[in-house]
């Protein structure tokens, strides 16, 4: 188990290993959580289909182009990634 300071902003730094052992990178979010008296971290990942939505909405003229590359069933590509 390791130990983390609370900075005067009430900041933490998640260590290395911790980082690494969850895939987390900078500016991705975490859910928090109290429970039992602890406090519970965990990654948040977006819905996939929201993904896509933001995916789509931000390159409208790749949809056609997102559609070939996934076998026209993008949702189920993307878990497939997630899953990795």
């Amino acid at each position: 188990m390791v130990t983390v300071t609370i900075s005067p902003k009430y900041q933490i730094t998640l260590p290395a290993e911790v980082r690494q052992a969850l895939g987390l990178h900078p500016g991705e979010k975490l859910l928090v959580e109290v429970v039992g008296g602890e406090i519970r971290l965990r990654p948040w990942r977006p819905p996939v289909r929201q993904l896509l939505r933001e995916l789509l909405q931000a390159y409208p003229e790749e949809a056609e182009a997102v559609g070939k590359t996934t076998g026209h069933n993008a949702v189920g590509y993307i878990r497939k990634l997630r899953k990795g």
